[in-house]
């Protein structure tokens, strides 16, 4: 609970400087020799979640129900968030890592797919409160986010917690259980890069192409990269924005039809498999859809160079903003009183975590792929494009760009795959 009655700080300017103040400073300090220890174990993003949330549950802050910072954030800079985290795949590019990079990407996507309902059902035979149905604070909505992250990346996750439409106490838990159950599973891709050797011996896995992998990447990295000018800032903002406004537009109008139909189709029939898509009657859903596909198909125009003036960087930008808004809305107290109601969640999160590394060192040994696709292909869905390249780093500095290069596909089929995975998680809260 709070420790002030009433909040220092309610309007909305005070409150945005302070979110900004607080990221500033964790990533001042992330660059700090001295506090290196401390993010080696915890991540800048826990960290920008965290400091609002005790602003927050401190009382300096009050950023709820009356505050338009998180509306603005969800509705505006993510779905730009997302734009330009896209606009920077070259499916040429992603083709020429050959079959095998993409096989175990999307193994390991495929391993978070049926991890989580498997988890779930799992846990059910042993706690069957964790089903819950179609109750507002069922569990599968809250999970939904652990699978938006784990495919896709924070903004995929921040868009699941809408189309499930998750409660913010229970957001909190799976942020938790998300970073938590991820750093577990991180030190061992480090340690298995050091002896990468080995395992591809053990795989009888050719990681020849690895090596040319290497030079391609850093050829286009260099191709691309320049000092962005003020002309090159406006562009950027003004195709990405003015693509946000048409997702909305467009976005909405569809809603509208979905939800009649939806309407209609469980009003004739309510044991209808509709009932399972009801996603798609949410605007939200479309917005993010849309959002996606627009990067996907400007990255098919020069508009894709812009990657080279920061477009990610500033993708970046927004989305740390959107979780510093999230953690504005987090009270740690309320988190503390209701833990033991949400445990089973990291049962979950690690059995989910457990099926989704089956998955990939069983595909692995099956097609013979090099210990540095796995580990990529792993990180790419699991971390995103804040861990994917630390990871390729580990077998090359300039292999990181891959890295990079698989986590915005990620992106751009997280929230797809994310909603598939809810989907069967709100089937086996149903069933029972």
């Amino acid at each position: 609970m709070k420790v002030y009655l009433a909040p220092v700080f309610t309007q909305d300017a005070p409150i945005l400087g302070l979110l900004l103040a607080s990221l500033a400073l964790v990533f001042h300090t992330s660059r700090l020799p001295r506090f290196a220890k401390f993010y080696k174990f915890v991540p800048a993003l826990l960290m920008a979640y965290f400091l609002p949330a005790i602003l927050n549950s401190s009382g300096i802050i009050e950023a709820g129900e009356g505050s338009n910072l998180y509306y603005v954030a969800s509705r505006y800079l993510l779905p730009a968030s997302l734009l330009m985290f896209c606009l920077s795949i070259d499916i040429k590019g992603i083709i020429n890592l050959g079959p095998k990079a993409l096989i175990m990407f999307f193994a390991a996507t495929f391993g978070i797919i049926v991890g989580g309902p498997a988890a779930l059902w799992l846990v059910g035979q042993i706690r069957p409160d964790v089903f819950g149905g179609d109750a507002p604070d069922a569990l599968w909505r809250g999970l939904s986010t652990i699978a938006g992250s784990w495919i896709g990346g924070g903004a995929n996750q921040t868009a699941l917690k809408e189309i499930a439409q998750a409660q913010d106490d229970q957001f909190s838990v799976m942020i938790i259980v998300d970073v938590f159950v991820a750093n577990i599973w991180m030190p061992f891709l480090l340690i298995g890069a050091g002896m990468s050797a080995v395992i591809d011996k053990r795989l009888k896995a050719d990681a020849s192409a690895v090596d040319a992998l290497k030079a391609k990447v850093e050829a286009y990295q260099s191709s691309i990269a320049r000092i962005p000018t003020f002309n090159d800032l406006m562009v950027l903002l003004g195709v990405i924005f003015g693509m946000v406004g048409v997702a909305h537009f467009v976005g909405g109008s569809i809603s509208e039809g979905m939800g009649a139909w939806y309407a209609e189709s469980i009003a004739s029939d309510p044991d209808s498999i509709v009932r399972f898509l009801s996603s798609l009657k949410s605007p939200f859903f479309w917005l993010v859809f849309l959002s996606t596909m627009f990067g996907v198909a400007l990255s098919f125009t020069p508009m894709r160079k812009y990657e080279g003036a920061g477009a990610s960087k500033l993708a970046s930008v927004f989305l740390y903003v959107l979780v510093a808004t999230i953690g504005a809305k987090m009270d740690i107290g309320e988190l503390i009183a209701s833990w033991n109601q949400y445990w089973p969640v990291l049962v979950i999160g690690l059995l989910w975590m457990l099926v989704h590394v089956t998955v990939l060192l069983v595909v692995a040994k099956l097609i013979k792929a090099p210990f540095f696709f796995v580990a990529v292909g792993s990180q790419a869905n699991v971390g995103g494009a804040a861990s994917a390249p630390i990871v390729a780093s580990a077998f090359s500095p300039a292999l990181a760009p891959v890295g990079v290069l698989l986590a915005v596909l990620g992106y751009a089929v997280g929230t797809i795959g994310a909603v598939v995975c809810m989907e069967f998680m709100r089937y086996l809260s149903m069933v029972g």
